[in-house]
C-alpha cells in the first residue's frame, strides 16, 4: 500500500468519528467517570484528560479499520515513544499516525498543536530513539487531528450524580472537527511551545483541515531540511554555533542564500 492510499482510507474512516463522539445536540458523549457503586463524577475540561479519553474511544474503531484493510495495528512499547499508532501492511510497509487534539474558538483559531520533536528520532532517522522503528522506516507520518469547542465550565468537583441522572450533566466539549493530514503539510516554521524541541503547527482551523501549512507549497524535503537544521538558542550555544542560523522561513531562505553564495565562492577558489 502506498502513502496516498493509506491517507485516503484513514481520512474516510475519520469522517464517521464526529457522529461517534457527539450526541444529537452536538455535545460530547462522555459526561463523567463512573465507579463500581454507579456514582458518576463530572468530566473535567483538562486537555490532557480529554485527549486521552478520546484516544481510548477511537482505538477500537482504528483496530477494526486496520482489520478491514488487511493491516496490523501496533502500539508503542513505552509511553513516550513515537508514534501513537503504527499500521503495517502485508508487505511490511509502515505508516505512522499521531493523535493531535486541541480546542478552537469562535473565530476558528486553534489553541495550538505540537507535531512531535524536531530532535532525537527526527534527526537521527536511521536509529531507534524513543521509537520502536527508525523514523525513516515509515512510508509517511500522518496526524489524526481532533478539534473541539469548549462548552461548559470545568466540572464541579463537589458534585456527584446517580447513573440515571447522567443526562443532566452538561458536556464540557463538543462540535468536533476531524482531519487527517501529513505532518509536514500542517507544520509552521515556529517551535510548538516555549523553549521545547517541538514542531509547531499553523493555528487556523481551516488551514489544518486543508493541509495548508507554511511548507505545503514548498514540499516535504524543505520541511525536513528546515526542522532538521533548526536550533533553539540554548541548543545553538551547546552546539558551539553561537546563535541559531535561522528562526523563521524568511530567515531560513536568507541562510540558504548565504550558504549558496559561500559554496560558489569556494568552488571558484579551487
Amino acid at each position: 500500500m502506498d502513502c496516498a492510499t493509506f491517507e485516503r482510507l484513514l481520512a474516510d474512516e475519520a469522517k464517521g468519528y464526529k457522529s461517534l463522539l457527539e450526541t444529537e445536540e452536538g455535545e460530547w458523549i462522555v459526561k463523567g467517570f463512573i465507579d463500581v457503586r454507579k456514582n458518576v463524577y463530572p468530566m473535567t475540561a483538562d486537555t490532557k484528560v480529554v485527549s486521552k479519553i478520546i484516544e481510548l474511544i477511537l482505538v477500537p474503531q482504528l483496530s477494526a479499520f486496520a482489520a478491514r484493510h488487511g493491516l496490523s495495528l501496533e502500539f508503542p512499547s513505552a509511553q513516550n515513544f513515537y508514534p501513537d499508532l503504527t499500521f503495517k501492511d502485508s508487505d511490511g510497509n509502515l505508516f505512522a499516525v499521531d493523535f493531535k487534539s486541541s480546542y478552537y474558538d469562535g473565530k476558528g483559531r486553534v489553541n495550538g498543536l505540537t507535531l512531535g520533536s524536531y530532535w532525537g528520532y527526527f534527526r537521527d532517522r536511521a536509529v531507534k530513539s524513543n521509537t520502536d522503528y527508525p523514523y525513516r522506516s515509515y512510508k509517511c507520518h500522518l496526524v489524526l487531528g481532533i478539534l473541539y469547542r469548549r462548552m461548559a465550565e470545568d466540572c464541579d468537583f463537589r458534585a456527584r450524580y446517580a447513573l440515571d441522572e447522567v443526562k443532566a450533566i452538561r458536556s464540557v466539549i463538543g462540535s468536533f472537527v476531524f482531519f487527517v493530514q501529513p505532518k509536514w503539510k500542517i507544520a509552521s516554521d515556529r517551535a510548538g511551545s516555549g523553549n521545547t524541541r517541538n514542531i509547531g503547527s499553523v493555528s487556523e482551523m481551516d488551514r489544518l483541515v486543508a493541509g495548508d501549512g507554511v511548507f505545503a507549497a514548498l514540499g516535504e524535503d524543505v520541511f525536513d531540511d528546515y526542522w532538521m537544521g533548526y536550533y533553539n538558542k540554548q541548543d545553538a550555544r551547546n552546539a558551539g554555533i553561537g546563535k541559531p542560523k535561522y528562526h523563521s522561513l524568511e530567515t531560513y531562505k536568507k541562510h540558504l542564500a548565504r550558504k549558496s553564495s559561500l559554496l560558489k565562492k569556494m568552488a571558484r577558489q579551487q
